[in-house]
């Protein structure tokens, strides 16, 4: 039986299109001290590397 690794289904999701986004690392605290340009540049998500991605959406057998 395949399961889905939980511990990657909280961290990324998959588009339409089979790509896998992730969210910005360090972006819940020590917020004051960071740029307006780096906290708004962090707030978008970001495409997991090709490389990357491959391991981890074997890990993501049903899609989520």
């Amino acid at each position: 039986m395949q399961k889905t690794k939980k511990s990657i289904a909280k961290r990324f999701k998959l588009t339409a299109r089979g790509k896998l986004m992730r969210r910005t690392p360090g972006f819940r605290h020590l917020l004051r001290s960071k740029s307006t340009k780096s906290k708004r540049r962090a707030s978008k998500d970001k495409q997991v590397a090709a490389g990357h991605a491959a391991p981890l959406k074997r890990c993501l057998p049903f899609g989520l």
